[in-house]
């Protein structure tokens, strides 16, 4: 009789588990999950490190990640169809059929339901609400009625990313600071700039795939010039979280150059549009926002 080497097995094994994880970080989109989570933490974080607790944080966390990742498997749930006619897409788990689909739907309903209900349970409603409107914003108004329909698809959708702002401040206790409603309004102007930029880089993709992605409707030189207006608001906003009383040098000095780089990348796409710098732009586009977040969270706390 012929045996298997036991190392072999385990190899299998491994491979079998670890295709098995890479599939849950593509369908929850735990990198975006991340930085949604990061955002929401320097919504809550600037109204005063010292006024948020460490169970407040927790629930942010806890609460915030379920919302994020169970809407962010819906909406690959709901575009699982179109995903398969996009290069960028096309290996997507609800796309090779390595995630039952059915599942998918009833885990990720559950944990957007569930979370908005922990937050409730923990007596913090303004943050049960912040979390549902982001994730109907995310799911239902982009996914399923703008995103197929209309140009104006992420500029809308962008208000989900400001939810998850306000609800870390609803977290810290004061979702309507000064500073927490400025950075929900640099998510929203940053989201057109990040998604656009992303568009350009895969225009033929978006076309392939019947999507009125800005960049597909129009021209790429107008498709630039929307994107140029929302890289400027978007670093006036964020040099404007200076003046709030919980940042000053320590939040502009790591600031006030990635904000620079942004503009200057943003313009340089501008006079010469290509697929890969577009790309630039878009890694920039994170780049920018991370620190952005990160330098909130450390000015917080010095």
């Amino acid at each position: 009789m012929t045996t298997v080497p036991a190392d072999a097995v385990t190899g299998r094994g491994t491979r079998a588990r670890g295709g098995w994880l890479a599939s849950l970080v593509v369908l929850f989109k735990l990198r975006i999950v991340v930085l949604l989570l990061l955002a929401a933490v320097g919504g809550a974080m600037i109204t005063g490190a010292r006024s948020v607790s460490a169970g407040e944080l927790v629930l942010l966390l806890v609460t915030g990640g379920l919302s994020a990742a169970g809407a962010s498997a819906l909406n690959q749930y709901v575009e699982r169809h179109k995903d398969g006619a996009m290069k960028r897409t096309s290996r997507r788990p609800l796309v090779t059929g390595a995630v039952d689909a059915r599942w998918v739907l009833v885990v990720a309903s559950a944990m957007v339901v569930g979370a908005s209900l922990l937050a409730l349970a923990a007596g913090n409603a303004p943050l049960a609400i912040w979390l549902a409107v982001g994730a109907f914003i995310y799911v239902g108004i982009y996914t399923i009625w703008l995103k197929p329909r209309s140009v104006l698809n992420v500029v809308i959708g962008g208000a989900a990313g400001s939810a998850a702002v306000l609800s870390g401040g609803a977290a810290a206790g004061n979702w309507a600071d000064p500073g927490v409603i400025v950075l929900a309004l640099l998510l929203f102007t940053w989201s057109p700039t990040h998604f656009w930029s992303l568009a350009l880089a895969y225009r033929t993709d978006y076309q392939r795939a019947d999507v009125p992605m800005l960049p597909v409707v129009v021209s790429p030189g107008q498709a630039l010039f929307w994107m140029m207006a929302h890289t400027l608001a978007t670093a006036i906003f964020g040099l404007a979280l200076a003046a709030h009383g919980a940042m000053g040098w320590a939040y502009l000095a790591p600031v006030a150059p990635v904000t620079l780089w942004l503009v200057w990348e943003s313009a340089r796409l501008v006079r010469n549009y290509t697929g890969p710098r577009a790309m630039g732009v878009f890694k920039v586009t994170n780049i920018y926002l991370s620190v952005v977040l990160l330098a909130i969270c450390v000015a917080a706390l010095i």
